[in-house]
This record gives C-alpha cells, structure tokens and sequence, in this order.
C-alpha cells in the first residue's frame, strides 16, 4: 500500500470536525485510507455503511431511528450520495450531540461525486462538515513510496489510479482503464443521477482529450454531435464533477490585454488520457502530437493538489497568443508564474517575460521534465517537478 499524503489532514480533521466527507473519484482509494486511518489512529468504535449495498442501504428506511444507534461511535458511510436526504438527518443528530458533549469524529462521509454531495450539505451542514479531496496517486506520492525506484514516466504513462498504476504489465493497465471508462458511463454516472446515453457521454469524453490542454468551443463539439452548447455544457460539468476533468479558469487580475475568457480543459488522470486516445504503449505516446499537452497536465494537475487552500491557480492568455501555463496566488501577495516544458533543455519564449510583466508575477518557474535546479535569463528558474513541489509544501508548512 502507498501511504496517502492526505492521511494526516484527515486523522487531524476527524479530531476536530464532528462530520469529514472524503470525496473524489470511483476506485481512488477512499474506502481503503478511510478504514486504513480508523484502524491506526482513531481511538473509538466504528462501524462501516457501504449504501451501494442493497442490504445497507435499507437499514436506513428509518434513518433518524438507525442512526441513534451509534453514539459515541464513528460510522463511515459510503457512496453517500445515494441518500440525499441523509444530510438534514445528520445535522440534528450532531447538534443532540454537541450538547451532549460529543464534538468531534462523528460520520465519515465517502462520496464519489461532488455535485450532489455539496448541494445536498452546503446548507444543512455549514458550520459542521470538511470536505477532504483524495486524488489519485500523485508524484511525490509515488516518489515518498519508493525514492530509489521512483520512476514519473510510468506514473505520467499509465495515470494515479491504483489499479492502473500497480498493475503488474501495461497490457493489464490498460485493460483496467478500458473497463473503468466503460463503467463509469455505463453506470456510475447513470447511478448517481444524470441521464445521459453512455454511448454519447463516451464520445463526448473522447472529443474531449483531443482539446487537453485547450480552450473549447462548445458549439464546434455540440454540431458534431447534434446537440446544442449548453447540452455540451451540461457533459462537461457532469465529467467536472466526477472529478475527470478540470477546468482552469483564465486569470482574473487587471490587465489592458484582450483575455482569453473561456477556462482552459484538461482530462485529470493522464492514463485515462491516453486510453481515450487509444495510445497503448510508451513509445506511441511519445511520436504522438498530444504528448507536450499530456505532460502539461500531468505536471499542472499534480501541482494543483498539492497546493492548501491558501493559493488560487489559473492561466494567462491573449488573444495574440501571449501565455503562462499555470499562475499562482499565494500567501503574502504572491505570484508565481509557471512555463511547463519536457524537454530536459527548456527554453522560453520571450511573450512568456511580457506575460509575467503583465500579471506583476513576483517569481518565474520553468517546471521541466529534468531533476537539476538551475538559474535561467530574467531572473527565471529551472526547476524538477519534484523539487517544485517540496518548494510549495515548505511554504505551506508553519515554523515554530
């Protein structure tokens, strides 16, 4: 088993918070950190509710009445969002709770979509709940595991999912990823509410990886289709949240520039990527023309979980074409400028300096695919993924 990073922040958050939901994507690991973490470090007794079970799910016909039963316990409740109306329920009984004296790690909530979680307990739930995202694995995951062996190209190629990537031959990686792509639109989307035609939303996933990377034009995808744009609208935010896909969004600072408006669209997972691709092999994936932007959000994505909530992440660009790949607003009124290169021996174009001088950018990063650490002209850095990412956790780490 490869230890999670987000480990600590949900041992931390289940000692203060009586209600923790852990979200994120089918097969991520959810189940398995969660009752991981309640053997090793919770000091109480739990229980443990799956709701894709027929047989668990009609324990709660009365909810309020079954519930009640777990007092000074801490119950994890899986795939939550099958009961919606579980929320309303909750809130009282946490509230008896408090009163009563019992503050803290109550209900372990495992969700699989975010939509109808954060709908149904952003207002029944305030002021009682934290939502912990797990991702699949991550690079300095994979790299605290095993630093000797570390190896991102396999990561990069096969995606963090962990059947993907401990599978024991490519081969069975991407037979794993065949049948995860199959199911999720088959029936996990379906199940947890909307209806879409699976062979619709697979094409429309499949379009989509060929626009990693990109802006979308919403109506050029809906034509080919036969669907208008805000049906295309309706797909992409179903695939954003279940945690497929993310949209970054255009940097919102004041600029005299003409802005790219639309958020750009990257395919989460780099493995599931490639299999909507149909790149089976490493050596494909390198000849093909996707690969510069399968790097891209292999390295932006593994950036952005890795940042805490006190940073906000975008991307620049103008209509004449003049970019950052990825800007960061943190702590102290930074602004971090971010260039995403492969090649060991980066080079930056010139409209990357005037980006960073229109966005008052307050240090200049070329993240790339080597492990050196080197100055670059104008006060810009070359730096590995890796290193990068210790950079941003010791900035984010308190000194006593």
């Amino acid at each position: 088993m490869i230890p999670r990073d987000l480990e600590d922040k949900l041992h931390n958050a289940l000692k203060n918070m009586p209600v923790v939901a852990l979200v994120g994507p089918r097969q991520v690991g959810k189940t398995t950190l969660a009752l991981q973490i309640v053997q090793d470090n919770i000091r109480k007794k739990s229980s443990y509710l799956d709701l894709e079970l027929d047989t668990d799910l009609s324990k709660l016909s009365d909810t309020e009445g079954y519930l009640k039963l777990f007092k000074n316990q801490l119950l994890i409740i899986d795939e939550v969002q099958r009961k919606p109306d579980l929320f309303r329920v909750l809130r009282g009984l946490v509230d008896i709770r408090k009163r009563a004296g019992e503050k803290a790690g109550q209900f372990l909530l495992l969700g699989s979509a975010s939509r109808d979680l954060l709908q149904q307990s952003s207002e029944t739930l305030a002021g009682r709940i934290r939502y912990l995202e797990l991702s699949p694995f991550s690079v300095m995951e994979t790299y605290k595991n095993d630093p000797l062996g570390f190896n991102p190209l396999k990561l990069w190629f096969r995606g963090g999912f962990p059947d993907s990537y401990l599978a024991t031959t490519d081969d069975e990686s991407w037979e794993w990823r065949s049948d995860f792509i199959s199911s999720y639109v088959e029936r996990d989307i379906p199940l947890m509410g909307p209806q879409v035609s699976a062979t619709r939303m697979k094409t429309f996933w499949s379009m989509l990886a060929h626009y990693h990377g990109q802006q979308i034009v919403l109506s050029e995808i809906g034509k080919s289709l036969e669907v208008s744009h805000t049906t295309i609208r309706s797909y992409l935010d179903i695939l954003t949240d279940f945690y497929m896909v993310r949209q970054v969004q255009p940097w919102a600072g004041n600029t005299k520039k003409r802005l790219i408006k639309s958020p750009k669209i990257y395919l989460r997972d780099t493995g599931i990527l490639h299999k909507l691709l149909n790149i089976s092999d490493f050596d494909s994936l390198l000849g093909h023309p996707v690969v510069g932007a399968s790097w891209e959000g292999f390295v932006a994505e593994n950036i952005i979980v890795n940042l805490s909530n006190k940073w906000r992440y975008s991307y620049y660009r103008t209509t004449t074409q003049t970019e950052i790949d990825l800007v960061l607003e943190g702590p102290g009124s930074q602004v971090w400028a971010i260039e995403i290169k492969r090649s060991a021996a980066p080079t930056i174009r010139k409209t990357f300096h005037t980006a960073c001088e229109d966005i008052g950018a307050t240090r200049k990063f070329v993240v790339y695919s080597g492990m050196e650490r080197f100055p670059m002209p104008e006060k810009t850095e070359a730096i590995g993924l890796i290193d990068f990412l210790k950079l941003i956790k010791a900035l984010d780490t308190p000194t006593t």
